[in-house]
C-alpha cells in the first residue's frame, strides 16, 4: 500500500512538472487528450480488468457526458461547473438503472447489449438536431472558469484535466485495494466461487458499472468544455474500440496500465504522420507486435521481458 502512494506521488509530481519542460502548444494540447483518455480508459479498466464485463459501449457514457453539459450550458445557460456534477450523477444513474438488466448477460451477448447503447447513443447524437446540433455539431460551449479565472488556454486545461485525472486514479487505487476491490477480483476469477463467500457480485457488477459510467461522464463534461465545440464521430464505435484496445495494451486489472495505454495509443499516432499513407499500417503492426510479445499489457510485458533480456545478477557465476 505504501509503496502505490509513493508511486502515485511520484507519478503526480511528473505530471505536474511536465509543462515546464516541453514547448507550449501542439504538445501540451496533445497531453490533454492523454488525461481525458487516461480518465476513460481507468473507468473501462474497472468494469473490465477487475469485474471481468466487457463494455462496448463506452463512447455512449462519454458521448452523454459531453453533450449533457454542453445542452445544459448552451441551451439551458446552466453554470458549467454545475452542469458537469448533474450530467454525472445523471449519467452514473442511468447506467446503474441499465446495469441490472444488462450485466445478466455475459460474454460476447454483454458485449453486443453494451455496443447496442453505444449505437443508440450515437444515433441519438445525430438526430436530436434541436437539442445536439445533429451532425453538424454543437458550438458556444463555455469554457470552464473559478470566478474570474478562466481555463481558456493549452496550459491552463493541462492542469485542469490532469487535475481530475489524478484524482481519479487516485480514488481507484483506494478503491482497488479496498474490500470493495477484493470482491471485484473475486467475481473476475470466479463469479460462482464469489457468490459462494457471499459476495453480492450482482449489485457489485451494477455498482462498478455505475462508477465506470461516472469516470466516462467527467471525462465527456471535460472535453466539451476543453473543445468548446463537439460532434457525434467524437462519440462513436471506433472510439469505444480504441478504449478498449488502451486497457488491453496497457494492462487489464492495473490503474497505471490504464494510463500508460492511453499515453501510448493517443501519441503513437501523432508519431506516426511521418509515415503518411502508411501510417495506419505500421499502426497495426505495432499493436499486433505488442500483443504478441507483450501479453500481459505495458505494465507487466516490459518488465518481465527486461528479466529475458537481462539475466538475474550471479546467474552466470
Amino acid at each position: 500500500m505504501k509503496s502505490d502512494k509513493l508511486k502515485f506521488l511520484l507519478f503526480a509530481v511528473v505530471v505536474l512538472a511536465i509543462p515546464l519542460f516541453i514547448p507550449k502548444g501542439y504538445l501540451t494540447n496533445v497531453l490533454i487528450f492523454v488525461g481525458i483518455n487516461s480518465m476513460l480508459a481507468l473507468g473501462l479498466n474497472l468494469l473490465l480488468g477487475y469485474a471481468g464485463q466487457i463494455s462496448l459501449g463506452q463512447a455512449a457514457f462519454f458521448g452523454l457526458g459531453a453533450y449533457g453539459s454542453g445542452v445544459l450550458n448552451t441551451q439551458y445557460v446552466i453554470n458549467p461547473w454545475l452542469a458537469m456534477a448533474l450530467v454525472a450523477v445523471g449519467v452514473a444513474a442511468f447506467a446503474f438503472a441499465i446495469g441490472f438488466p444488462v450485466l445478466r448477460l455475459k460474454g460476447h451477448y454483454l458485449a453486443m447489449a453494451t455496443l447496442g447503447v453505444g449505437v443508440i447513443a450515437y444515433i441519438s447524437f445525430n438526430e436530436t438536431v434541436d437539442l445536439t446540433g445533429g451532425p453538424s455539431g454543437l458550438s458556444g460551449i463555455e469554457n470552464l472558469s473559478i470566478g474570474s479565472f478562466v481555463f481558456d488556454s493549452d496550459i491552463k486545461n493541462y492542469y485542469l484535466v490532469w487535475s481530475f485525472a489524478l484524482v481519479s486514479i487516485l480514488l481507484a487505487m483506494n478503491m482497488v485495494n479496498s474490500r470493495f476491490g477484493r470482491g471485484l477480483r473475486a467475481i473476475h476469477d470466479s463469479e460462482v466461487a464469489a457468490r459462494v463467500m457471499g459476495v453480492n457480485a450482482r449489485l457489485m457488477k451494477v455498482q462498478v458499472f455505475a462508477l465506470s459510467a461516472f469516470i466516462s461522464a467527467i471525462a465527456g463534461s471535460l472535453y466539451c468544455h476543453v473543445m468548446t465545440f463537439i460532434s457525434p464521430t467524437s462519440f462513436s464505435f471506433p472510439v469505444s474500440i480504441e478504449l478498449l484496445t488502451m486497457v488491453v495494451i496497457g494492462g487489464l486489472g492495473s490503474v497505471f496500465g490504464s494510463v500508460l495505454g492511453a499515453l501510448l495509443l493517443t501519441l503513437l499516432p501523432e508519431m506516426l504522420r511521418a509515415f503518411q499513407d502508411m501510417d495506419i499500417i505500421v499502426y497495426g503492426l505495432l499493436l499486433i507486435s505488442m500483443t504478441i510479445y507483450l501479453p500481459g499489457g505495458l505494465v507487466r510485458g516490459i518488465p518481465a521481458l527486461f528479466r529475458k533480456i537481462v539475466p538475474a545478477r550471479g546467474s552466470h557465476a
